[in-house]
């Protein structure tokens, strides 16, 4: 078995976290990239290799995974405004990969980074995208692939949850869910982890749909997470609910000023209705029988390296 594997994403937060783990193994990495890569990477090594292109390339992706023993799927889109924008990423883009990998003489096994969004589809056009996604993947006759579904994903370069992280560390802690509402968190080194457990299974890695957390069961609510940040704060943090209301029309104002500017917002009511969502909590079970992963970065310990990575210790 070669030891080249394809990657999609790997210029993004949790893509850089995943190649930085398989080259630390021994893998030979080839990478999908849309621009010239970053300063986090070199741009050109005996065991990285970058592939120009993106999922909308037939080409390019053919060039991608030609000869590789396994392929890597962490590209997405997480912003839009239309249903089409992220249809045209999240669920064409798995179409355009699975064809590729199915005209190679022996089609190498895909690792698809779905979203635990794709638990509850109706919720928004990101989650309906993430759903769709996976269903294309059975279509394929042929084609080995495991989906995996991380809750919240957070560490060093996560530019999603910091903000939030940010302004609890300076006291104040804005609750956007409701407070009965549970949810699971995962720290981006754990998730690239289990990329990497998936990797060590090949070339038969199990396949199917399973999900991931951080050994944390039955999640949090939003005062564990204040109460945690308060302890590493060694102060205090005010609650700040934030009502629904309150967050449906900046969903509004945010997505109408992203529509005039021509940039993907991150809050708009679809997101919303994500975050009000009540469970959001996951079950590692499964995942770990079929491969033996298990975590070892609880929430106290990652979201420290976190907030010492951004300079807040």
């Amino acid at each position: 078995m070669s030891r080249l594997i394809a990657v999609t994403g790997a210029t993004g937060f949790i893509g850089r976290c995943v190649v930085r783990e398989l080259l630390a193994a021994g893998w030979h990495v080839r990478a999908l990239t849309r621009r010239r890569p970053n300063t986090s990477f070199p741009t050109q090594t005996p065991t990285l290799e970058w592939q120009p292109g993106d999922l909308a390339h037939p080409a390019a992706l053919q060039r991608l995974v030609q000869g590789a023993c396994a392929v890597v799927h962490c590209a997405g889109a997480v912003r839009g405004i239309t249903a089409a924008e992220f249809e045209r990423v999240n669920v064409q883009g798995s179409v355009h990969l699975a064809a590729a990998i199915l005209d190679q003489p022996e089609p190498p096994p895909l690792l698809a980074l779905s979203s635990l969004a794709a638990r509850e589809p109706g919720l928004s056009a990101y989650a309906a995208s993430k759903r769709r996604g996976e269903e294309v993947l059975q279509r394929y006759e042929g084609l080995l692939w495991t989906a995996l579904r991380p809750p919240a994903v957070y560490g060093p370069g996560d530019r999603e949850l910091l903000p939030l992280f940010r302004w609890m560390h300076k006291g104040v802690a804005p609750v956007l869910g409701p407070r009965e509402g549970r949810f699971s968190l995962l720290y981006v080194d754990d998730l690239a982890r289990a990329v990497l457990r998936w990797t060590e299974l090949l070339p038969h890695p199990p396949a199917g749909v399973y999900e991931l957390h951080d050994g944390r069961s039955g999640g949090y609510d939003w005062e564990a997470v204040v109460q945690i940040m308060e302890t590493l704060r060694g102060a205090a943090i005010r609650r700040l609910y934030v009502p629904a209301w309150c967050l449906r029309a900046a969903a509004w104002l945010v997505t109408a000023t992203a529509r005039v500017l021509h940039r993907p917002p991150m809050l708009t009511p679809g997101k919303v209705r994500e975050l009000r969502h009540p469970d959001w909590v996951c079950d590692n079970s499964a995942w770990t029988k079929a491969s033996g992963w298990r975590p070892e970065v609880e929430f106290a310990r990652g979201v420290a390296r976190t907030l010492a990575a951004a300079g807040l210790r």
